[in-house]
């Protein structure tokens, strides 16, 4: 029985929503950035987030069957090879050490066509940067309740 099982189909059938899942992202991996709507953001992003989570994981680990079997994991989710190489020689080691938050998702606005909404997801560059933009919004924030 399906009782109360709910999941996001986004208008597609099950084979058209998991092409979606690996095109989508491969090109988030490969380009570290990319424009889509924010529906399709939302629904990819922890799916990227655990994909970097095992590549992290297998790069902290020094057992080499570990690492084989996490590609071979990946190779099921991503079809593109040249994805899997960045992700484990570039960006597992750039987030070695992070427990999580490894991408974003910022809203651009609507399409033209069809005013979509639509959003940047992206891989987080450094955790340096994430903090300074934060002390600088609660720096404006405090300086406008004092006002």
């Amino acid at each position: 029985m399906r009782h109360r099982v709910v999941k996001k189909k986004l208008n597609r059938d099950k084979d058209h929503r998991e092409a979606l899942i690996s095109n989508l992202s491969a090109q988030i991996i490969e380009k570290e950035k990319v424009n889509t709507t924010l529906a399709k953001a939302k629904y990819i992003r922890p799916k990227v987030e655990k994909m970097i989570t095992k590549a992290v994981k297998a790069h902290d680990s020094e057992d080499k069957i570990f690492k084989f079997n996490t590609v071979k994991e990946l190779r099921k989710d991503i079809r593109s090879e040249s994805a899997i190489k960045k992700l484990m020689n570039e960006i597992a080691p750039k987030f070695s050490g992070r427990k999580g938050g490894y991408t974003k998702i910022v809203k651009t606005g609507n399409r033209e066509g069809d005013n979509a909404l639509t959003a940047r997801i992206e891989i987080v560059s450094n955790l340096e940067d994430t903090k300074e933009k934060l002390k600088r919004k609660n720096v404006k924030k405090n300086e406008n309740k004092t006002k």
